[in-house]
């Protein structure tokens, strides 16, 4: 009886001990935990790989170690157990052993649905070990986070049959050893049976191609070091609809494009943030047509770009790039719902003349000035426009855009925050809703009618004006006598030469003599004798010929009047006359010439030996003779004041 009682109460010492040593290691919870997806194959803010949630499980706890604690190290953390899930971390090299035996305890009906295993150091051999258990047990979400890969990596066996794995993810791992087969380490991976895969933060530099059809549906191999050769000529991959290569160290975007051509079911695929370009030769790009939702944003792409985009493609990211604009002559891209290109140069809305179906755009960070009105025309199926923080220059051109937002109820988003004046610098800092201008500052058509309306008016009532009162022709008197006033004050007495012996030379048709003796004579001579007249019938020596009479009358005066009419244009003496003053006007530099325009003279009765009159009478002012008698005063003025020059007192004629 004794001996029965000792040892019961070994026994019941021994269960304490086990239960508090339990406690240490295991944090019991009575929460149930629900799986919805695999929530770290796929980065936040990108497309999501869905799975069915898994029904709840009816038990509240379960203690994952048996009762003759196999497993006990004291430098784990049972981060969280509950009926569905486990998280394990800090396991180290030497507890690998004791990992390897707790989850040798699981089997295909254990209620463990998700396995998290945190901060392990292991050899190669060990990882694939556990990795090996874990597969042929009821996990279906397998998650490995900060992993060091000790020890050499050589080939080893694996048997992916009879898995319930759904998700494997395996998150910053390091490796020891730097020389190792790189087809030893790949070729694990590349044949699992699992319909999702995630290598991240890993630098791993390749990724095989599976030798036979994989059943992958989702790959995530982020923030490595892979080339443009990954998946090259790779068939085996048709299942795979979702395919993320963000932050590696992929090139060329051809290769890419032909990468995804034998990817017969792939709908989103991320290449963000690597290194790619388009070659100015301009590579052909070939995207397999099932291509939905495309990410390029943080690349080294330019304008170019536009012409190598899968035709079929609804969203697209180009974000953070090189681009100035969307070239005219892209290929229309009928089912574009998205467009992200944000973050880029662009001075202008690319408009949607070759996306009809464009739903959202996002534009902001650009070096957009002035939105053009022909995006709004362009683009009709527009939901939401993100447009802001760009540098908007506040003119005529804006009203466009902001009647947009007044009319579109919100589409803008971000407004007004947004949106605000950057140009002019006196409108700098101003939102945009509080940018006015009135409708007849921005319309050029009717600013033109208003001004083209006034000009006429007020030419008209000018014309009107001067017509009425013969204006033009008094101006015109009055800058011929200034202009002569001019003349005749800056000339120097010296420089006159001291054959000059008249004042003045007329030339006239003897059929306007009437005029020349009854007026223009009377006029310009007075009984002072102030002015001298030459004349022909008086003034021409007798037994010189007329020629050498006209010579020397032009020579001796200090002007020639010439009175034309249309009989003057049909004298042949005043022809000669007209002749020799020119030449003297030439030949001497001298302003000698005045033309009285005595009758209107139409062009057509102006002989063609006459060029020089033409020519004269459209380079020259001719002071024209008024019919109105209120008028001969200032005209007389005029011409002697043209006339005017006090000859050498030698040269007087008495």
């Amino acid at each position: 009886m004794v001996e029965n009682r000792r040892s019961f109460t070994n026994s019941f010492f021994c269960s304490c001990v086990f239960i508090i040593t339990l406690w240490n290691y295991i944090k019991l919870s009575d929460e149930y935990e629900f799986i919805a997806k695999y929530s770290s194959t796929v980065p936040e803010d990108h497309f999501y790989y869905e799975t069915k949630n898994l029904p709840p499980s009816h038990e509240k706890r379960r203690q994952i170690l048996s009762a003759d604690n196999r497993i006990n190290h004291s430098s784990w953390d049972v981060v969280h157990n509950t009926s569905d899930s486990l998280e394990l971390s800090n396991i180290s090299e030497n507890s690998i052993n004791d990992l390897i035996q707790l989850l040798s305890t699981f089997n295909k009906t254990s209620k463990i649905k998700k396995l998290t295993l945190t901060n392990i150091k292991t050899p190669w051999k060990s990882f694939i070990k556990f990795l090996q258990i874990v597969w042929q047990t009821s996990i279906e979400y397998f998650n490995i986070n900060n992993i060091k890969l000790l020890s050499h990596i050589e080939k080893q066996i694996f048997n992916y049959s009879d898995t319930s794995m759904k998700a494997l993810t395996i998150k910053n791992v390091s490796i020891e050893i730097f020389y190792f087969s790189q087809n030893d380490l790949y070729s694990i991976f590349s044949e699992m049976n699992t319909e999702a895969l995630t290598i991240s933060d890993s630098k791993i530099i390749h990724m095989l191609c599976p030798s036979k059809p994989s059943i992958f549906q989702v790959l995530n191999f982020s923030n490595n070091d892979l080339t443009d050769m990954v998946f090259e000529d790779c068939e085996n991959l048709f299942l795979l609809e979702t395919l993320i290569l963000q932050k590696n160290q992929l090139k060329k975007l051809s290769k890419v494009s032909s990468m995804t051509s034998k990817m017969k079911s792939l709908k989103y695929l991320d290449i963000s943030r690597n290194l790619l370009y388009i070659n100015e030769n301009g590579n052909h790009c070939n995207w397999i047509q099932t291509l939905a939702k495309l990410n390029l944003s943080s690349n080294k792409l330019t304008d170019s770009v536009f012409g190598c985009l899968p035709i079929n493609v609804q969203i697209l990211d180009l974000q953070n790039n090189l681009i100035r604009t969307v070239p005219k002559d892209v290929a229309e891209l009928k089912a574009l719902k998205e467009l992200n290109i944000a973050f880029n140069g662009l001075t202008e809305l690319p408009g949607c003349n070759h996306f009809r179906g464009l739903e959202f755009l996002n534009i902001e960070e650009n070096s957009i000035l002035t939105p053009s009105s022909d995006f709004f025309h362009s683009c009709q199926n527009i939901r939401e426009l993100r447009g802001g923080h760009n540098p908007f220059q506040c003119s005529c051109e804006l009203r466009d855009f902001i009647n947009f937002e007044k009319k579109s109820g919100g589409r803008l988003i971000g407004w007004p925050e947004s949106y605000v004046c950057e140009y002019p610098d006196g409108l700098k800092g101003t939102q945009l809703k509080d940018f006015h201008l009135s409708e007849l500052s921005c319309n050029t058509t009717l600013l033109l009618i208003i001004a083209i309306v006034v000009t006429v008016l007020v030419v008209a009532v000018t014309s009107f004006l001067c017509i009425y009162f013969d204006i033009m022709w008094y101006l015109k008197m009055m800058w011929q006598w200034a202009q002569t006033k001019r003349r005749v004050r800056y000339t120097h007495p010296e420089d006159l030469q001291n054959i000059l012996q008249f004042h003045a030379f007329i030339s006239y048709s003897e059929r306007d003599s009437l005029w020349v003796k009854s007026h223009l004579i009377p006029n310009l001579e007075k009984e002072d004798g102030s002015v001298q007249i030459c004349l022909h019938e008086r003034n021409f020596v007798p037994g010189k010929s007329i020629v050498e009479n006209i010579i020397n009358c032009i020579e001796k005066s200090h002007k020639s009047i010439f009175v034309l009419s249309p009989n003057f244009v049909q004298s042949e003496w005043c022809h000669y006359e007209l002749y020799f003053a020119h030449h003297k006007l030439f030949s001497e530099s001298s302003n000698s010439l005045i033309l009285i325009l005595l009758e209107p003279i139409p062009q057509y009765l102006i002989p063609a030996r006459y060029h020089k009159l033409k020519a004269l009478m459209a380079k020259r002012t001719y002071l024209e003779w008024p019919k109105e008698k209120s008028k001969h005063g200032l005209f007389w003025s005029n011409l002697k004041a043209a006339i005017n020059i006090n000859l050498p007192v030698s040269a007087k004629v008495v």
